[in-house]
């Protein structure tokens, strides 16, 4: 893929709206032009998971003061500006970001929404990974990748394998 917008979000408990931040990587002729980073204050009922809190490291004091999800993501629609939607696992962002629309009574455009672990799955044996998570495929596709879990981190990991197997 040339021009796309690779996404990541993670969020605060086991609720599907409960994002707490959102990384976005803008490419364009297939070169990164433009990354979007932010902690957003999750809905509902606003609490993190202790099991959340250790996969990321964001917690309510970090995102206590942070912008509500309609207001970060009409920065975010604005920088896709209607290019496709890449996420590693669509499944889960993709339900987050629905869901979200949905708590705050937002229309969701139906976005184009690509997958690369569907496309890692398709392209890469199985027996040449030990997982198909984020990490082992940058690694497998020799893509430098640091901080996982780091919702801007995740979302260039992403752009990259796109740039390469989609």
């Amino acid at each position: 893929m040339d021009n796309f917008v690779a996404i990541d979000v993670e969020t605060a408990n086991n609720e599907p709206s409960s994002i707490c931040a959102i990384g976005a990587v803008k490419v364009v002729d297939g070169c990164i032009i433009d990354r979007f980073y932010e902690l957003v204050k999750p809905e509902p009922e606003f609490y993190f998971r202790h099991f959340t809190l250790n996969v990321h490291g964001i917690g309510k004091k970090d995102t206590e003061n942070a912008r509500l999800f309609p207001e970060v993501w009409r920065d975010i629609d604005r920088m896709a500006g209607g290019l496709p939607l890449v996420a590693h696992n669509k499944a889960f962002d993709e339900r987050c970001i629905r869901a979200a629309h949905r708590t705050y009574g937002m229309d969701y455009p139906d976005y184009t929404f690509q997958c690369t672990l569907s496309a890692a799955k398709r392209q890469i044996p199985r027996s040449m990974l030990t997982s198909y998570s984020l990490p082992y495929v940058c690694e497998f596709l020799g893509i430098p990748f640091y901080n996982h879990h780091n919702a801007l981190a995740d979302a260039e990991g992403c752009a990259k394998i796109a740039m390469t197997i989609i």
